[in-house]
């Protein structure tokens, strides 16, 4: 006797792949990556070294705007008031808000009163900002050199 078969009686295989694993193991890493990635950027202790590279050129008639160690501030050689500032920076920069700024700080300052100022230039529309600092000179060493400039822009 001659038996047919039909497709219905024999045991299918599974020919598609189970992504429910690969999901789950997708959703655990993303956890693991959510939790750990704050914990790499947080309170690192360093110590800066100080810059050796050759200074930027600076403008003609560069703005020069200091915080001295009693966090007083001067505009150039006058002293300038807190709440005076921007009017000052007006007239320094004739309202050419796209002049860098050239900040100097006291190394005594702290990096509150840095930013604060540094928040009064933004408010006041002056966002190209340089740090001063002294080239060539080693931590601590009180060698003569010139002062001259970060190259970098403050956001």
């Amino acid at each position: 006797m001659i038996r047919i078969r039909h497709a219905d009686e024999s045991p299918h295989e599974a020919s598609e792949i189970n992504v429910t694993p690969f999901i789950d193991v997708m959703l655990v890493l993303l956890v693991i990556f959510m939790v750990t990635a704050p914990l790499t950027t947080v309170n690192v202790p360093v110590e800066l070294p100080s810059s050796s590279e050759k200074p930027a050129p600076r403008p003609d008639d560069p703005v020069f705007l200091t915080v001295k160690a009693d966090h007083s501030l001067a505009l150039g050689e006058d002293p300038v008031e807190t709440s005076g500032l921007s009017p000052a920076l007006e007239r320094a920069t004739k309202g050419n808000h796209d002049e860098r700024i050239f900040l100097r700080a006291d190394k005594s300052v702290d990096y509150g009163t840095l930013m604060g100022v540094m928040d009064r230039l933004r408010s006041s529309g002056y966002l190209k900002v340089a740090l001063v600092n002294l080239q060539g000179q080693e931590e601590g060493s009180e060698a003569a050199s010139q002062p001259a400039s970060a190259a970098g822009d403050a956001p």
